[in-house]
């Protein structure tokens, strides 16, 4: 292992170390070469390891155990049948404040552990806490696994008997462990703490994969034509995906036509026609298992757009390019809230969700809301190396399309820079709006 001061904000791999703002605009070859600096996996994976036990300690834990596949290759690097163990719980992760990391897996993941330095130690004694594997004796596993548990925690917690423990453990094991006088807490909060700031080698990750996603867009921007249906479109970006090296898209978000409104609808049989709006957020996790999350409308031709098809556009477009300014280092929640671009009259009531949200390995904290959801704000701070989505949807109640637009920006110590490059479509841009 590093050491663990040694992860602050560079690229060893490079003379002069790579800044944020450099990262966000080089897209590293994948290729082997010697002449170009490719990314220094081992420093990224120890400044990953090393924020998240930062975050362990900040929380009063003496450990975190993980189960979701995401926070194991956040915390090690290790990448194993990630789907199939995001429902059937296989592999598990002891992270202690200080000492080693324990990795329970099968054969594949052992092997693959075994090649990284962030594991310490590696057990086959694995017992998957799932109703698959375990059946009726589920209960048995569970009190058997919380033993293995408590007999780390006892050897490497230093006393410590608070840990957090990811919820897609199972209640069945939770209470296995409270149990043995253990004290459990949802790990959560520390996981999303560690995972918000990236370093420069994610970002040159995560723009490995907007490249992908954009190979993708281009893919779909030439197979749309009249008669395609929305699920032959999406199959090309999931082509991209693939051959890309990546790892899967979160849902099925292309719709057309009337189908763009409300939005949200996930890709159908219907063919598109021309003079319909097709539109799509590609949500992707990608090569090295980042993210990248970008939407795009385009229309389909021959023919061109109605003056509401640019109208619903170019106000979808002005309302992510004021708020993109918006996201500046040090600026509030609340500040950036009241500062928004607020749509006129009625192409305003149905929003999207969230104004944006935090990206890394997947969708992430923090989110920021619109204040009609009220219920669900908090405030914070945006901070230097965070990736926030910028989001926008308009579609009038009961219209008949609607467009939804998203970018990815950077927060530097400086500015931002917006890391999604894919460019805006001129046929449905107007200056009226």
């Amino acid at each position: 292992m590093n050491d663990a001061t040694d992860y602050s904000i560079s690229f060893a791999a490079r003379p002069n170390p790579l800044t944020l703002d450099q990262a966000a605009w080089l897209t590293p070859p994948t290729q082997m070469v010697d002449t170009e600096a490719l990314i220094d996996v081992p420093r990224m994976r120890a400044y990953r390891q090393n924020r998240l036990r930062d975050e362990i300690k900040a929380a009063g834990l003496g450990a975190v155990i993980l189960f979701d596949p995401l926070s194991i290759r956040y915390a090690t690097g290790v990448r194993n049948c990630a789907v199939f163990e995001m429902h059937i719980q296989a592999g598990y992760l002891f992270v202690p404040a200080e000492g080693p990391v324990v990795w329970f897996d099968s054969a594949p993941g052992r092997f693959t552990g075994a090649q990284l330095e962030t594991i310490d130690e590696i057990r086959d004694d694995i017992l998957p806490l799932s109703y698959m594997f375990g059946g009726p004796r589920v209960a048995e596993w569970n009190a058997k696994w919380a033993g293995q548990m408590k007999d780390l925690i006892t050897a490497h917690c230093g006393g410590e008997n608070r840990v957090g423990v990811e919820r897609s453990a199972g209640i069945g094991a939770v209470q296995a462990l409270a149990a043995l006088g253990i004290t459990v807490v949802d790990c959560a909060e520390p996981i999303a703490l560690a995972r918000k700031i990236k370093s420069p080698e994610e970002i040159l990750c995560m723009n490995q994969t907007i490249a992908v996603a954009e190979d993708g867009m281009t893919r779909m921007r030439n197979h749309l034509v009249n008669g395609i249906t929305e699920q032959q479109l999406w199959s090309h970006m999931w082509q991209a995906l693939i051959e890309g090296g990546g790892e899967w898209i979160d849902y099925r978000l292309v719709a057309s036509g009337e189908r763009t409104n409300p939005w949200q609808q996930e890709a159908s049989s219907r063919m598109i026609r021309a003079g319909d709006l097709m539109v799509f957020d590609c949500g992707m996790v990608g090569p090295w298992s980042y993210g990248a999350d970008i939407s795009r409308a385009l229309h389909c031709g021959p023919g061109k757009p109605s003056a509401e098809q640019k109208k619903l556009y170019s106000l979808a477009h002005t309302e992510i390019t004021h708020n993109k300014a918006l996201m500046q280092p040090g600026a509030s929640f609340n500040e950036i809230i009241e500062k928004r671009f607020v749509q006129p009259g009625d192409y305003g009531d149905q929003p999207y969700p969230c104004l944006a949200h935090g990206l890394g390995m997947a969708d992430e904290y923090p989110v920021i809301y619109y204040p009609v959801d009220g219920q669900f704000h908090f405030d914070g701070e945006l901070e230097p190396g965070m990736v926030m989505c910028v989001e926008s949807y308009v579609g009038r109640p009961g219209g008949i399309e609607g467009v939804k637009l998203e970018d990815m920006v950077l927060i530097t110590e400086t500015g931002n820079i917006c890391l999604s490059r894919y460019p805006f479509e001129d046929t449905l841009l107007t200056t009226e709006y």
